[in-house]
């Protein structure tokens, strides 16, 4: 039975239609991953040098999305804002707006503390040699901070990717959804959940698991260099 099922896998247009999938779940996903990474780098620098009300405005917004589950948040996007303010916009581009909001929040708490984690001398320094804040930001403080931010990016970066598997509650034909679809499809054929869901897994394994490598790659550079 596991044969035929892989056999069945391999026919046809299943494992294209699995591959379509899986460049629909890497496409939302590194799009959501590069504006989130804009957003929530600029957001970070800004909190990294703010205090009182403006804190407190970077603080909500980090736990809206840190607090609230991320599926209501896509409902609220996909379903309640397009009715109460009459626009409408696709699936993917919800999904891509929502991750990036998520991310962008959580990215800018990493920012943040890595910055602050540089000794305060260091920005003290970088004035006294006349830099400006942007510029001890740029050549002082967020080179030092990169060992410390690389690893937590890489983590909510594979969150992201792993996450992904809940758009197929709002119709987008990721890699689950085209997953799904064809186990339905052979319903006969018990060993097919078992393939489809290796193959699925398998998938995640391999992107993950090369962000992984290479952070770590990157992070045993960054130390060598800083000997």
């Amino acid at each position: 039975m596991l044969t035929s099922a892989i056999n069945l896998i391999l026919a046809g247009t299943n494992l294209s239609r699995l591959i379509e999938g899986l460049g629909v779940t890497i496409e939302i996903s590194f799009l959501s991953i590069f504006f989130g990474t804009i957003l929530g780098g600029f957001l970070g620098l800004l909190w990294s040098n703010v205090t009182g009300a403006e804190r407190g405005f970077f603080r909500t917004y980090l736990e809206i999305f840190r607090i609230v589950p991320t599926i209501p948040l896509l409902f609220l996007f996909y379903y309640t804002f397009p009715r109460d303010l009459n626009f409408n916009l696709p699936a993917t581009a919800v999904s891509v707006l929502v991750f990036s909001l998520w991310f962008g929040a959580e990215f800018s708490d990493i920012v943040r503390a890595a910055v602050q984690s540089v000794a305060k001398g260091q920005k003290e320094s970088a004035y006294a040699i006349g830099l400006t804040t942007w510029q001890s930001y740029r050549y002082v403080l967020l080179p030092q901070s990169l060992v410390n931010i690389l690893p937590a990016y890489i983590n909510l970066s594979t969150r992201i990717i792993k996450t992904t598997f809940i758009l197929l509650l709002i119709s987008v034909t990721e890699v689950i959804t085209v997953g799904q679809q064809i186990i339905e499809a052979n319903s006969s054929n018990r060993a097919v959940p078992l393939v489809v869901y290796g193959l699925i897994a398998l998938f995640y394994f391999s992107i993950n698991g090369t962000l992984t490598w290479l952070s770590k790659k990157i992070e045993r550079k960054a130390v060598a260099n800083d000997r």
